[in-house]
């Protein structure tokens, strides 16, 4: 795949509203600890899954370092834990209205790696898009930055 450099003359890509913090940063802050993503990744892509279903799916995650990552992401209201009705005993994880928006965010990072880091991530080494990857899924995927991108140019 070809790299493409960006023009020297195009403009700074700046919010029209000042912020006194950065977005990204903040987001970071809240976000970005180690495995947090790929905890995220589990709870969003798989029907109420479990602790354990979390720990199989991710080598070197051990169980102290999940239950502190769901607490936090339970406290900062991603992430919700539910009772199995039909027997107490069983937890599963979900997210909730505001988990759902780190989808789109998640959905950027499987877009990022499966264009540029094809190598790593199939067998054939391809690059593919997003609709290749998830056939009809991008309403879901995209969840409310649908709403903003205009079918027709992508903006």
């Amino acid at each position: 795949m070809p790299s493409r450099t960006r023009p020297k003359d195009v403009q700074p890509i700046l919010p029209k509203i000042p912020f006194e913090n950065c977005p990204i940063a903040t987001s970071l802050g809240v976000l970005g600890r180690k495995w947090t993503f790929l905890v995220l990744r589990d709870v969003s892509f798989f029907k109420d899954v479990t602790f354990s279903r979390i720990l199989r799916n991710n080598d070197g995650l051990t169980p102290r370092v999940l239950s502190m990552r769901l607490r936090e992401l339970q406290r900062d209201g991603f992430v919700d834990r539910v009772a199995n009705p039909s027997n107490g005993r069983e937890v599963f994880y979900r997210l909730t209205t505001k988990g759902d928006d780190i989808v789109p965010v998640l959905t950027a990072l499987i877009q990022f790696g499966i264009r540029h880091y094809p190598d790593r991530v199939f067998e054939d080494k391809r690059p593919r898009a997003l609709h290749q990857v998830f056939p009809d899924r991008q309403e879901v995927l995209l969840g409310r930055l649908s709403d903003y991108v205009d079918a027709g140019t992508g903006r």
